[in-house]
């Protein structure tokens, strides 16, 4: 696939280099702006299952040091 991209790329080896670095930025750029906000409220980042660590204090059991 990375071939066929460089191979339809105009310009000689320089530009296609500077093409390809602004592809990759344009790409990120979209990714950042657009598809990561999108799809954080749909990935469970926020869904902690461990608590303070305090509990084990509270009860009287020893912590680990």
């Amino acid at each position: 696939m990375y071939g066929w991209i460089w191979r339809h790329l105009p310009g000689n080896l320089w530009v296609r280099a500077l093409i390809s670095l602004l592809l990759v930025l344009a790409v990120v750029y979209i990714l950042f702006q657009y598809v990561f906000p999108w799809a954080e409220p749909l990935l469970p980042f926020n869904d902690v299952t461990v608590d303070n660590g305090m509990t084990a204090v509270q009860h009287g059991v020893a912590a680990v040091r």
